[in-house]
């Protein structure tokens, strides 16, 4: 009887310890959004990837702050690439009181979200949305670890420019904040530099059929074309570009076009040769951690990776790096340590300007050989 009462004791005092392990962890959400369904889906899931693939390598750390082990978890959202939805997913990430997020991928749904980030208090980094205009209202929510589109504009102007000695140039942009922005910038940076802009035309960034549109720039013979916009567009303007007998026309694009996922699009067209494409950040080969991370990308998600997954995960690591200086992850404590960030990440070492944006950027331009991606620089 007593060893029977001595047991019950034990087993008690063990629910209870357990109890109170169970309650000394402590559940971090992490929301992400991105375009999951879509033209752009390819996009939005290597993201996601990197957040994912961050949250499993944080969990492994065994994280303690506040005095409580912190389990990551995370939110995923579908903002289709839509303004609207964008806005939407981000007040439902506000409403799931989610302590930081990661997105969005498009400069058109990232700034909208930004607001209601801003207004609800959680911080957002994110990866991809390369548009200037998203740091301008000065929120301190809102920041970026890519290159903005003045650097992506501004780098392919100047290599068209001095590198190819190019003259005249067409500019077409799908009318996103994106396309718009790095179109506006590379513009306005080769006419400084001289060349001549000999027509500008707009399409959407739903279209599929740019005949009339390749028909009229062809009347015009420049030089080059640039594209502000996205992969499913540039790929089907490239097949379209060999079909009107465009393949000597030079053709460029910012970080939209610069996938493994346009080769595909292109289907074999001559005119992926000529494409010239710039993107934030270093290549794979020269970030600082970027091969071996990589390597474990590819193993844990095959022929997956397009471009913004290693900013993902580096923006998820940013996040829980102020957390964990702030002892705290209730967003209103940690969120004035991030502007603070000083943190050696797999694509940079990130640090930040006062108003949310990169310190010293890198950009990479890259050409496509023999159906390959390869950078330039």
């Amino acid at each position: 009887m007593q060893m029977k009462l001595k047991l019950t004791v034990l087993a008690s005092l063990a629910a209870v310890s357990g109890l109170v392990a169970a309650q000394d962890v402590q559940v971090v959400k992490i929301g992400h959004a991105a375009p999951m369904s879509g033209p752009q889906a390819h996009y939005g899931k290597d993201n996601e990837n990197g957040v994912r693939m961050a949250i499993e390598d944080l969990n492994a750390q065994n994280i303690v702050i506040g005095g409580k082990k912190i389990k990551f978890e995370l939110v995923p959202e579908d903002d289709a690439g839509d303004p609207k939805q964008g806005t939407a997913v981000a007040q439902k990430l506000c409403d799931a009181k989610v302590n930081g997020v990661v997105g969005h991928l498009n400069s058109g749904t990232t700034i909208p979200a930004s607001k209601v980030y801003h207004d609800c208090g959680i911080p957002h980094i994110t990866g991809a949305a390369t548009n200037p205009d998203l740091t301008k209202p000065g929120y301190k929510t809102t920041y970026r670890i890519i290159a903005n589109d003045n650097s992506l504009g501004a780098a392919l102007a100047y290599y068209a420019a001095d590198a190819l000695k190019l003259k005249t140039v067409a500019v077409i942009d799908d009318r996103t904040a994106y396309g718009q922005g790095v179109a506006e910038v590379f513009k306005k940076t080769a006419e400084s530099k001289g060349l001549k802009v000999v027509d500008q035309q707009f399409t959407n960034d739903k279209a599929t059929d740019f005949m009339a549109i390749l028909t009229a720039i062809k009347a015009k013979k420049p030089d080059a074309v640039f594209y502000g916009g996205m992969d499913a567009q540039a790929g089907a303007m490239l097949r379209q570009m060999d079909q009107l007998g465009l393949t000597n026309v030079k053709f460029f694009g910012g970080d939209g076009i610069c996938t493994n996922e346009i080769v595909k699009i292109a289907a074999g067209a001559k005119s992926l040769s000529n494409v010239v494409c710039a993107e934030g950040g270093s290549s794979i080969a020269k970030m600082p951690g970027g091969v071996e991370w990589k390597k474990r990308y590819d193993a844990k998600f095959p022929g997956q990776f397009q471009i913004y997954s290693p900013y993902t995960y580096d923006a998820t690591f940013v996040l829980v790096d102020a957390m964990k200086r702030a002892n705290s992850t209730d967003p209103k404590v940690y969120t004035p340590e991030i502007i603070k960030t000083n943190y050696k990440g797999v694509t940079a070492n990130i640090q930040f300007e006062p108003n949310g944006e990169l310190k010293n950027p890198a950009v990479t331009l890259s050409v496509y050989k023999d159906g390959k991606k390869v950078a330039l620089n």
